[in-house]
């Protein structure tokens, strides 16, 4: 790290050693975010349940964060910002494809194999809060960091969903459960990619008002 760097930005000695942790911790949801994707995706063709393909898609755009989050991990606080906000859209993209498939199915869609989404939800729910565990002490850092905290956070809640939807197709014999807890989704990634985008945009703010103020000292320096 450079001796110029901003206020804030510039870690603190024993912060070293957790940015290595955090880097270990996305390498490993990484890897399970990727498997997870491959294993919902099969198995969300195969039971025709909406829940899970958005699932697997929602495991493919994490472990694209993911790694777009050790590219950045690095770099100064604007950067992650920025990373962030790229981050921030997709998720809110993906709850609105979500909320379009789910009205498409409405007329549609068929009836999907419950026991299947059972089984696929409730492993996805173990890789998921794993994941969350691990990130849990990375919560309340930058943007950044937020969103991928949110991101597990999310997903785990999701596959909970999932599961409850399972129980509720075979109970009833109709794919309405599989689309409300589809819709639920859809509404999480709006709802936490806003927050990631209200924060992001913040630090942006704050890092214009610090570059702003520091040309006005080299300014008054000069003269």
């Amino acid at each position: 790290m450079s001796s110029n760097c901003c206020e804030h930005e510039c870690p603190a000695p024993g912060q070293i050693v957790n940015l290595a942790r955090y880097r270990r911790v996305l390498w490993v949801a990484l890897i399970v975010n990727a498997a997870m994707f491959l294993v919902e995706l099969g198995a969300g063709f195969r039971s025709g349940s909406l829940s899970l393909l958005a699932d697997a898609i929602d495991f493919a755009g994490d472990a694209l964060n993911y790694g777009v989050s050790l590219a950045v991990l690095a770099s100064a606080l604007a950067w992650r910002a920025r990373a962030a906000v790229l981050k921030a859209l997709s998720m809110m993209g993906f709850g609105v494809y979500v909320l379009a498939s789910a009205l498409w199915a409405v007329w549609n869609g068929g009836v999907p194999d419950a026991p299947t989404m059972g089984v696929v939800a409730l492993l996805a729910l173990l890789a998921n809060v794993s994941v969350a565990w691990l990130l849990y002490a990375f919560r309340e850092g930058d943007a950044n960091m937020r969103s991928v905290w949110l991101c597990s956070r999310n997903d785990a809640i999701g596959n909970v969903a999932v599961f409850l939807a399972a129980l509720g197709v075979f109970g009833t014999g109709t794919a309405w459960p599989d689309l409300l807890v589809a819709t639920l989704m859809a509404g999480l990634a709006l709802h936490g990619g806003w927050q990631v985008l209200r924060q992001a945009r913040g630090e942006l703010g704050e890092q214009k008002i610090k570059a702003h103020d520091h040309e006005l000292r080299n300014h008054d320096h000069a003269h």
